[in-house]
């Protein structure tokens, strides 16, 4: 059940001609594996992250995700695939304010088949800590806590790929530690595959790979700043 790119690529059109911004990008993960994407900003790599995460789709090439080759799919078919296969945490934690803990860790069940899955949630965020947290609102969390519920939320369904962009973007630097080494741990339990986008070197090298985006194609990390 892994994920192969085959020469992916993605360009935009414009009105001196066509902007390449994804040059044939490979990869190959395996269940249990974990990248960290480096680079600077407009290298491309948010563009590779929404093409993972099939929000986007790409100019050619080819993503296969377990059994599923996504892109040969209509909208409505890529989109139960995507919130069945695949979860985000995003730099931004996108709780709804007016919903509790327990009930944003479930609010990706709703388009799905009438399945219980609340024990699952409950089980979720007892691993991430919260489990005395069920009721509150996000405004009543810190960062940290707010980005655990998505942690959390982006599990519930068990996808096979993790996707994380900036996901410690907005804390400081003792909780972005923490944060960084809960993706991994809960990777790890799960055994997802994990990618996340990151400016941060600390962050990066909480993961076992590193690679850089530099000019719309991978290349290894220097281990530099980024």
């Amino acid at each position: 059940m892994s994920l192969i790119l085959q020469k992916l690529c993605k360009s935009y059109p414009t009105r001196s001609g066509e902007l390449s911004v994804l040059r044939d990008i490979n990869l190959t993960l395996q269940p249990g594996e974990a990248l960290a994407i480096l680079g600077p900003s407009g290298s491309g790599k948010s563009t590779l992250l929404y093409l993972l995460g099939t929000l986007e789709r790409p100019t050619s090439g080819s993503y296969k995700l377990g059994t599923q080759e996504p892109f040969t799919l209509g909208d409505a078919e890529l989109a139960r695939f995507r919130n069945r296969s695949i979860g985000f945490v995003f730099q931004d934690h996108h709780l709804l304010p007016q919903c509790s803990v327990l009930e944003n860790v479930l609010i990706p069940t709703l388009a799905g088949a009438a399945e219980n899955l609340e024990p699952r949630a409950r089980q979720l965020l007892d691993r991430v800590g919260l489990s005395q947290r069920l009721d509150h609102r996000p405004a009543e969390l810190s960062g940290g806590e707010r980005q655990r519920v998505a942690v959390a939320r982006a599990l519930i369904h068990k996808p096979m790929l993790l996707l994380a962009d900036e996901p410690t973007g907005n804390l400081d630097r003792t909780t972005a530690q923490a944060i960084g080494h809960l993706l991994v741990e809960m990777h790890q339990q799960e055994q997802t595959m994990l990618i996340v986008v990151t400016h941060s070197p600390d962050l990066a090298q909480t993961l076992p790979k590193q690679v850089e985006m530099l000019d719309g194609a991978l290349a290894a990390w220097s281990g530099g700043p980024s």
